[in-house]
């Protein structure tokens, strides 16, 4: 592709992204503006016009699926060669070439979950602990760990943390001390860990920062107001004294407080290089307007938001509030809802249904099936660990090596006809259906494969997908919670249980915690393309049961926008 092609398309703020190739430069960028379109595109152009060697570009993110995504954009730019990473894999594939010239023999393993070693820890210590507990002290040692704290540091912060009840603040510095002493007898490594002996050998090497320094000129950020200060100072170690460094974020989308990320770094860019570039994207390509507005109002004088100034002309609905009597009116409600919407000839992949926590879905799940929907819980099974869909990959790959010369579709179509695959799908719902629906997603894929792509090429095409966790699109409506809904977005949303005590959540009783609730809501109403609905209800399941009260954002929406919500009971 020419130079000239690869910015031809880009509004002006992304083409001068794309076109300050060099120095420090800071991308504004708000929710739908097209940040992902302006990096590659930035990447490509620097590769077509010979400022970038692409081996000496390294881009990087924070999740194996945002690392895929960016891959799959710059391989039809031309820019295919050019490593995109999260900071994870990059310092692995770096600790395991240093790792023998430096410390000698072979790494130490990592470690698959925290989980088992805290529970082995917590056996030392004599604490009993319970699934979620271990769970919960398991984010502790990664939020201590990737915001470099000593012990004596995270005691001293213990005051602001969140702790199971059942354990003490000294018992919680004495487990995380028991768990680094198991992991080092045992000669294991956590991922934090990874990123912790990365920055060490670059520290304390010089040969190993030079060579390193050799190989990455160039450096691109998506996402950075995740950043942690442990991935923030690994990154200035890969960068060592050079500044050609483009960062990517939004604070407004800062969503991950509680695990080590901070938009200090993203806000505080300008300052930190006096020399920057600081560009605003806020041209909004995804939302209607009304939607666009909603998001605005929301975040109103919040510190580093932007104001998206929407593309769409068309005007769209208005989001609406509704509110219900209990949890599971809200739940038959919104099935009915979206049971209308496929009536109407919207495809159920078109939907997603968002929330704060992970126990809200068994009600929607079971609303939703009642009225023959159905659903996929985002996060819960991957797609490829599915055993169907591992199945279907090794049949593929062994049919590659015998089968030549026939065409796709056809291959494809008797592999999975073999393991129970048929053109209609079956009528009873359940596992059979869900089978049906994982096989059916796979007949999508070489279906829309490019004319002429050969057999081995599409098997190692779902391999690579595989390996970047690049799921296929399914016919069902999505439930997901609201963190792991960012990233992603969908025509039609529905937002549910937005009460006093699950958004924000009861836990959040700082102003800090408050605003990053407010985020986290900001998150879900910026996934909506044109049709959004948000809800509540006066009362939960069981007895006991006390009235709530609608979220405090809802009320601001409602004071500010009185005439793009409404509210009905049911």
């Amino acid at each position: 592709m020419e130079a000239a092609d690869l910015i031809a398309g880009l509004d002006d703020q992304q083409r001068l992204a794309a076109e300050t190739l060099l120095g420090p430069v800071c991308l504004l960028a708000g929710a739908g503006t097209g940040k992902t379109r302006a990096i590659t595109h930035r990447i490509a152009y620097g590769v077509a016009t010979g400022v970038y060697a692409p081996g000496r570009v390294m881009a990087l993110t924070f999740t194996s699926r945002s690392a895929a995504e960016l891959r799959g954009r710059l391989r039809p730019l031309g820019a295919g060669s050019v490593a995109a990473r999260t900071f994870h894999s990059a310092a692995l594939s770096q600790l395991r070439y240093f790792w023998p010239q430096t410390m000698g023999g072979t790494m130490p393993q990592l470690l698959d979950s925290k989980a088992k070693l805290v529970a082995h820890a917590a056996e030392t210590l004599r604490l009993r602990l319970d699934t979620a507990s271990l769970r919960d002290l398991s984010g502790e040692i990664e939020w201590r760990k990737v915001s470099r704290l000593t012990m004596e540091e995270y005691a001293a912060a213990l005051p602001t943390r969140s702790l199971p009840q059942s354990v003490s603040p000294d018992a919680a510095v004495a487990l995380h001390q028991a768990y680094e002493d198991v992991k080092d007898e045992r000669r294991q490594l956590d991922f934090e860990d990874v990123l912790l002996a990365t920055a060490g050998m670059l520290e304390l090497e010089p040969r190993v920062a030079q060579q390193v320094h050799e190989q990455y000129r160039f450096f691109v950020v998506d996402e950075y107001q995740d950043v942690s200060p442990l991935q923030q100072d690994l990154l200035d170690l890969w960068l060592g004294d050079r500044n050609d460094l483009c960062v990517v974020g939004d604070a407004s989308q800062t969503i991950y407080s509680f695990a080590g990320a901070s938009a200090e770094y993203l806000l505080g860019f300008g300052s930190r290089y006096d020399d920057a570039t600081v560009l605003r994207l806020e041209q909004n390509y995804r939302s209607s307007r009304p939607i666009v507005e909603t998001a605005n109002q929301l975040m109103r004088g919040r510190p580093g938001a932007l104001h998206l100034h929407p593309v769409a002309d068309e005007p769209g609905p208005r989001p609406r509030v509704a509110d219900f009597v209990s949890d599971s009116a809200e739940a038959r409600a919104v099935a009915e809802s979206i049971a209308d919407e496929i009536r109407q000839g919207a495809a159920p992949e078109s939907v997603a249904v968002l929330y704060r926590v992970n126990i809200q879905a068994a009600a929607l799940e079971r609303a939703l099936a009642d009225v023959g929907v159905s659903t996929r819980v985002h996060g819960s099974s991957r797609f490829f660990d599915l055993r169907e869909v591992k199945q279907a990959l090794m049949m593929l790959k062994g049919a590659a090596v015998s089968i030549v010369n026939e065409p796709l579709f056809k291959t494809v179509s008797d592999v999975l006809r073999s393991l129970g695959w048929t053109q209609e799908p079956p009528e009873q719902r359940g596992a059979v259906r869900d089978r049906w629906e994982s096989l059916n997603a796979l007949m999508g894929l070489a279906e829309q494969a490019g004319e002429g792509t050969t057999l081995r090429q599409f098997v190692d095409e779902l391999f690579a997908r595989q390996a970047g966790q690049h799921e296929p699109t399914m016919s069902a409506v999505t439930l997901a919670t609201l963190h792991s809904a960012k990233g992603l977005e969908w025509p039609s949303v529905y937002i549910v249980g937005l009460s006093e005590g699950t958004l924000p959540i009861s836990y959040a009783t700082t102003a800090e915690g408050i605003d990053e609730e407010r985020r986290l809501l900001y998150v879900g109403i910026t996934r909506a393309r044109s049709r959004l609905r948000l809800s509540w209800s006066h009362q939960g399941q069981g007895r006991g049961q006390t009235d709530r009260r609608p979220s405090r954002f809802v009320e601001e929406l409602r004071i500010r926008t009185p005439d793009a919500v409404g509210s009905s009971s049911s």
